[in-house]
C-alpha cells in the first residue's frame, strides 16, 4: 500500500527517485505512469494497470465518455521500470502536463501513488486541509468504520 508524502527532485533527464518503501511494490514488473485527473500523474503497479485496462476495454465504444477515457488512459500511459538507483524516467509529455520542472511531491493514495508539481500539490493540499468543508464534502462516501 502506498502511503505518505515525499518531496523529490527530478534530474536533468527527467528521472524521479521513487521512495524506498514504494519500490518493492513496483518490482519486478515495473509500473505504468499516466496522466492523472487533477493535473498530476498517476503511477500504477503493473497488476493494477492491467485491472483498469480490462475495465476500460469492456466499456462501450458507442459511449463518448468511454472513448475519451480510453484515449486518456491508453494514449498517456508509459511503462516504466526502476533503474539501479530506484528512479523512473518520466516522459517529457507527462512532465509538461503535470508542470514538473524540478521539484515534485510523491503522494501515496492506497493502491497507487501520484506525482504532483510543488505548486499544484500546495493548492490541492489547501483543499484537503479545509476542516470546515471536509465533513460535507465526504459525507456521501459512507466512510463508516
Amino acid at each position: 500500500m502506498f502511503l505518505g508524502q515525499f518531496y523529490h527532485n527530478l534530474d536533468e533527464k527527467g528521472r524521479l527517485t521513487v521512495p524506498f518503501r514504494y519500490r518493492a511494490d513496483l518490482m519486478p514488473e515495473g509500473a505504468y505512469v499516466m496522466q492523472g485527473f487533477d493535473q498530476n500523474l498517476i503511477v500504477l503497479p503493473s497488476d493494477k494497470f492491467a485491472e483498469i485496462s480490462e475495465r476500460v476495454n469492456r466499456m462501450s465504444l458507442t459511449d463518448s465518455s468511454a472513448r475519451l477515457l480510453r484515449r486518456l488512459v491508453f494514449s498517456t500511459a508509459n511503462h516504466v521500470e526502476l533503474d539501479k538507483a530506484g528512479r523512473i524516467l518520466l516522459s517529457q509529455y507527462l512532465r509538461e502536463f503535470a508542470g514538473l520542472e524540478s521539484g515534485s511531491v510523491i503522494v501515496g493514495v492506497g493502491d497507487y501513488f501520484e506525482i504532483w508539481s510543488l505548486d499544484a500539490w500546495e493548492a490541492q493540499n489547501k483543499t484537503l486541509m479545509d476542516a470546515q468543508s471536509n465533513p460535507d464534502r465526504f459525507a456521501a462516501l459512507s466512510l463508516a468504520v
